[in-house]
């Protein structure tokens, strides 16, 4: 694959100033995709003694980044792995505790734009949305689950107010296969007049699904609860999410955390991507960054 081919990393410039990355310093990529952010940071690397450690749960992901950022050599830690488990997979790479770590939340456009993952109700393909080789698939959610808990969910994850028609359709329509089905069964149960603006009819519910399948929320909060453990005093760590139910989780924990004192927040208010990088990334429009300080008696 072509560098021009590869994932365009979300808000490149600010990450890259809150991280405050330094050659001798350590780093965590901690949802490493196809290798974006962990690029810029090892260039910065190469001028020191720092090592970069770059996880992510989907296999397919870490095959792309093995071989785009070979050249980096012993910089580079890569691991398979959930970033729920930050605390055992830094323990496992037997780093001191790290300067920096990053977490960007966003799917890539590589598992967009690959239909055999079922991401994407623009292209058809099965109902999967497995980021990694977990057991669940959206296909077993939608024909297994029962109309009121299936409604209860797509409101709950995807914050869907047309949840309880969706989920008629949906019970009314089984069995279903493919995400371009699933697509097509949301449109016809959602009002024309619902007013969703720039939003796709099915992009909530598949949001929903795709949230299920892969427990991203649960992973999120354990994420939350341990990279405070991983941190080195002064160290920073910055977290790029991409819809509501995500910064909410990231801001009311960094805002536990400083009142616990263990971090300072750096980020007075969210940081949104700039109206150029919008313009050239339209997939950049919903991302927002926060990011905190370790204490140094923390």
């Amino acid at each position: 694959m072509t560098e021009t081919g590869l994932h365009r990393p979300v808000m490149l410039r600010e990450a890259m100033e809150f991280l405050n990355v330094r050659a001798d310093g350590n780093y965590i990529d901690a949802t490493v995709g196809t290798g974006g952010h962990s690029q810029q940071i090892l260039r910065v690397l190469e001028g020191g003694r720092g090592k970069l450690l770059a996880i992510d749960r989907d296999p397919h992901a870490l095959r792309i980044v093995r071989e785009r950022l070979a050249g980096y050599g012993g910089k580079l830690m890569l691991m398979e792995g959930n970033f729920a488990d930050i605390e055992a997979l830094h323990a496992a790479s037997g780093l001191p505790p790290v300067d920096g770590i990053l977490a960007d939340l966003g799917l890539s456009s590589m598992q967009i734009e690959d239909a055999s993952r079922g991401f994407s109700f623009n292209l058809p393909g099965p109902l999967d949305m497995r980021m990694g080789g977990g057991e669940l698939t959206a296909e077993e959610i939608v024909n297994r689950t029962p109309e009121r808990e299936l409604a209860d969910l797509i409101f709950k994850y995807g914050e869907e107010r047309h949840s309880r028609s969706i989920a008629r359709a949906i019970v009314k329509a089984r069995p279903i296969r493919s995400t371009t089905e699933l697509a097509q069964v949301v449109m016809r149960a959602i009002p024309s007049r619902a007013g969703l603006h720039h939003l796709h009819p099915a992009t909530r519910t598949f949001m929903a699904l795709r949230l299920i399948v892969n427990r991203e929320l649960e992973n999120l909060e354990m994420f939350l609860a341990g990279f405070p453990a991983v941190l080195a005093p002064a160290g920073r760590c910055v977290v790029i999410s991409f819809h509501s139910l995500e910064d909410r989780r990231v801001k009311h924990a960094f805002l536990g955390l400083q009142r616990e004192g263990r971090v300072r927040i750096l980020t007075k208010h969210v940081i949104r991507p700039a109206a150029e990088e919008v313009r050239e990334n339209p997939r950049s429009r919903s991302a927002k960054l926060r990011a905190v300080e370790k204490m140094p008696n923390a």
